[in-house]
């Protein structure tokens, strides 16, 4: 058997990859390829998906820079999917699609042991903390953590399923039931995937956001009604999922439960909540459940997308090329409309069949 430092297949050489090299600063940069590592995949990448925590790794306020486990310069990337182009000794296959797991755990911890890898303390996270982003033309990870993509499932919708497996958790964490009357408050990628999904599982359920266009998009894309802060009935919601992330996201929706109701908090919501009426939760029997991630459930979301319950085209915003990052970051920032998400393309032919793709889904939405 051939070890890994002696693998033929494994590109050597260097790669364009996006990095943030300071805070405020993203950069097209030139990198080593990463090297042969037993039990480990080198992955050509297709996309990586960028969303808001990438933007706080660019202003330097996201916790893994402040608490020192993120250092510039910084490849960033823990949203994507690509194709193996070699695993030696680890029974991936190249030329296999996949989907990488943005969380690594150690494996051998208590939580690990206990069935609760999400809250391995050893943890490390593809472009977040511990492990090269896949925002790169390559990528190296254990191969413990890659997932066959289906031959349904294309490149682009992939690259979505690490936000979506943590809406899949949230929904199981909280029992979702057919006779549930849901309401999402936010309408990001979270959100809109939230959505899906409670259209596909729930009676009914109505998105709470801000943002009249996305209102508008969420329900093309299942929901009841697409409402104003202001338009949702408060106690009138068995079920709300928390997606915005913001202070005033996480009291409405504590606002909009009804009494023995359930809230997943999915959204990480960085400032106080001082408007949180704790004697509500108490004497109400509110359950509220913080969804951290949705580590074991890629090939459950996989299956999503595969059956169409989720889709991914409506919610892309843009697929840019690696050389425009700046463009990218930009537009994530200020410039995204309806449409959240924004897809850094390595991949020139993904991105030519993605186009066709894209054209008969909007055409399917509208």
């Amino acid at each position: 058997m051939t070890s890994p430092a002696h693998d033929p297949a494994w590109v050597r050489g260097t790669m364009t990859a996006v990095a943030v090299t300071s805070p405020k600063s993203v950069e097209t940069v030139e990198i080593p390829i990463p090297g042969p590592l037993a039990g480990h995949a080198l992955v050509r990448v297709s996309y990586a998906g960028l969303c808001g925590t990438d933007l706080e790794l660019l202003h330097g306020t996201a916790s893994y820079v402040l608490d020192g486990r993120t250092r510039y310069p910084h490849v960033v990337g823990h949203e994507w999917s690509g194709t193996v182009v070699t695993a030696p000794g680890t029974g991936l296959a190249a030329g296999q699609r996949v989907v990488g797991q943005t969380m690594v755990p150690c494996g051998g911890c208590a939580h690990c042991r206990g069935g609760r890898r999400g809250l391995c303390p050893h943890m490390r996270e593809v472009g977040l903390y511990g492990l090269q982003g896949a925002a790169a033309q390559y990528v190296r990870v254990p191969a413990s953590s890659l997932v066959p993509v289906p031959d349904t499932v294309d490149a682009r919708s992939a690259a979505l399923v690490e936000p979506a497996v943590t809406v899949v958790e949230a929904f199981r964490r909280a029992g979702c039931l057919p006779t549930d009357r849901v309401a999402v408050v936010g309408t990001g990628t979270i959100g809109l995937l939230a959505v899906q999904l409670a259209a596909h599982l729930a009676q009914h359920v109505d998105a709470v956001g801000v943002d009249a266009p996305a209102l508008e998009l969420a329900t093309g894309l299942g929901a009841r009604r697409g409402l104003l802060p202001g338009q949702a009935d408060p106690s009138a919601y068995s079920l709300v999922v928390e997606a915005s992330g913001a202070s005033a996201g996480f009291a409405r929706a504590l606002e909009l439960v009804e009494p023995g109701g359930r809230v997943a908090a999915v959204g990480v919501t960085h400032e106080p909540v001082p408007q949180v009426d704790a004697a509500r939760i108490t004497l109400d029997g509110i359950s509220v459940l913080g969804i951290r991630h949705g580590l074991d459930h890629y090939d459950e979301t996989l299956g999503l997308f595969a059956r169409g319950v989720l889709r991914a085209a409506p919610l892309i915003h843009a697929e840019l090329p690696a050389a425009e990052a700046r463009q990218a970051f930009r537009t994530l920032e200020t410039g995204r409309g309806a449409r959240p998400k924004i897809l850094l393309s390595f991949d020139a032919a993904d991105a030519a069949d993605a186009a066709d793709a894209r054209e008969a889904e909007e055409a399917h939405v509208r």
